[in-house]
């Protein structure tokens, strides 16, 4: 993994999230940030997988898995993104930056770029373990695969229950979690560690590895994921979420609390 590698990977980021500024400025519509954000992460990481210098035979594994991340997460995103006008969270944002929205924003998005570049750093990290296939490779493969499972029926109970107009989704996955979209994304990550350390992988690449799921977990569950969509959702749904809140555990599915509320009323739909 050559300096070289690393300061390529950085570059294509940052530039791949200033395409992501401009395409938003163009049409107005945030949601298309994460979609160029994530087809261009998983394309990046990929690339440097396959061409990086130093890596090992891990990163044939990695490597595709991380494409079918992309494939599906920015799939999912560009077809909701298709259908609405703008990205609550993003759009709570530019209402807050007020006049100096644009420039705020193209920071923010560099700063998703540096977040990028901790995953690739780690995916890279993982692949450079030179050990043989041990059983711990065979884990993290269920692990990454189960979590794009997971997280594509996550995504497909919350189209349903948007098309039935429930006020908020409790079906499936989203009566154990009220986010289980987000878990499952960081859950990918930690198949990172799991390649780094199999079969007594070296120390300082695997400590290396498992800053992508630790960054995922404080991304998703403290700063950009749950705190903004649940402020979203209390001043859209008031009393009704809060009692869901009561409920269901915030992140990491968990049996719920108490007897599920009714939900019967159409109209508002959950934009989680």
């Amino acid at each position: 993994m050559s300096l070289a590698v690393l300061v390529s990977v950085l570059i294509a980021l940052s530039l791949i999230m200033a395409l992501a500024f401009a395409f938003q400025q163009r049409t107005g519509n945030s949601g298309w940030v994460d979609t160029i954000w994530t087809f261009g992460t998983g394309l990046v990481i990929a690339l440097a997988l396959l061409w990086g210098a130093g890596v090992g035979w891990r990163s044939l594994i990695i490597a595709p898995l991380v494409l079918l991340w992309a494939l599906r997460l920015g799939s999912h995103i560009a077809l909701r993104s298709a259908k609405v006008p703008d990205d609550p969270r993003y759009a709570d944002l530019m209402r807050q930056w007020g006049p100096d929205a644009p420039r705020r924003l193209f920071l923010f998005l560099q700063v998703q770029a540096v977040a990028s570049f901790v995953l690739a750093l780690s995916a890279l990290a993982a692949a450079l373990n030179p050990r043989p296939p041990g059983w711990l490779d065979g884990v993290a493969i269920l692990v990454a695969l189960g979590a794009l499972v997971g997280e594509a029926i996550s995504d497909r109970q919350l189209k349903a229950a948007k098309a039935a107009g429930e006020r908020i989704c409790q079906r499936g996955l989203w009566g154990w979690s009220r986010h289980p979209n987000y878990f499952f994304e960081f859950l990918f990550w930690c198949a990172l560690p799991l390649f780094a350390f199999s079969g007594g992988g070296p120390l300082w690449p695997g400590l290396l590895s498992l800053l992508a799921p630790l960054q995922m977990y404080w991304l998703l569950a403290h700063v950009s994921g749950v705190p903004p969509l649940e402020a979203h959702m209390l001043r859209k749904h008031g009393a009704a979420f809060e009692a869901y809140q009561a409920r269901v555990s915030v992140f990491f599915p968990l049996p719920p609390r108490s007897a599920p509320f009714p939900n019967t009323a159409k109209g508002a739909k959950n934009d989680a």
